[in-house]
Order: structure tokens, then sequence, then C-alpha cells
């Protein structure tokens, strides 16, 4: 398994392309103008919470881990992004937080459990080879 000293950048371009992402199916899906500079302007709460959750948890250490760095970035994107959006004015609902809980846990979950299913059948071949 590749070290995580050489995983993290790779981790954290990926949470931040997932949160964008994320914004820019929210965006189109609700026909809220353009959609490059709208979700950036929606996803930077986010990023400003994932990229806290990253340095509190210091998740470069396993950045793959679905626990504890995973379910930190999540909720931390999560958590202070909506309490960014509410300081900032930005719509703070229910739903909203709920479709954001969902969304944000699969895309920033999901690919690390991918990637270490991945990583552990790449690595079990090797041992065999």
């Amino acid at each position: 398994m590749p070290s995580p000293s050489r995983l993290w950048i790779p981790a954290a371009i990926a949470d931040l392309l997932l949160i964008l992402v994320f914004a820019a199916i929210g965006r189109d899906a609700h026909a809220r103008g353009d959609i490059v500079s709208g979700a950036f302007a929606t996803a930077w709460p986010f990023l400003t919470g994932a990229a806290i959750a990253w340095v509190v948890t210091r998740a470069w250490r396993a950045p793959l881990a679905a626990w504890p760095s995973g379910v930190c970035i999540w909720i931390g994107a999560v958590l202070v992004g909506m309490l960014l959006r509410a300081v900032t004015g930005q719509t703070v609902v229910l739903p909203f937080v709920l479709v954001a809980l969902i969304s944000l846990g699969v895309f920033l979950l999901g690919y690390r459990v991918l990637a270490t299913l991945l990583l552990r059948a790449s690595r079990k071949r090797q041992r065999r080879a």
C-alpha cells in the first residue's frame, strides 16, 4: 500500500473536487445561473470546513481512512459549511442540511472506502505474484 505521505495530496484534491461537484450539481438542479462560478460560491463554506477538519485531525497521516479521517472531514465540511452559510446570509434549511449530509457523506466516505478496497486487492495480487 502506498505510504500516506504519497496519498494525502490526491486525497485532498479528491475532497476538493467532490465538494465542487456537490455544489455544481446543486446549482444545476436549481437552475441558479453560472454553474462554474456559482459552484465556487456555494462550495467555499464546505471547502473551508473540510480544510479545517484536515488540519484538526491531521488527516494527512491516514488520508484514505474512512474513520477517523473521512468521517471528520465529512462532518467538518457540513458543520462548518452550514455555520459559514448562516453567518454570511446564505440559505440553511433542514432539507438542504440533510441533502448536504447525505451527498457529502456518500462522496467523501465513498471514494475512501473504494480506494481502500482497491489498494487492498492490489496488495493481495502483488503478494500472490
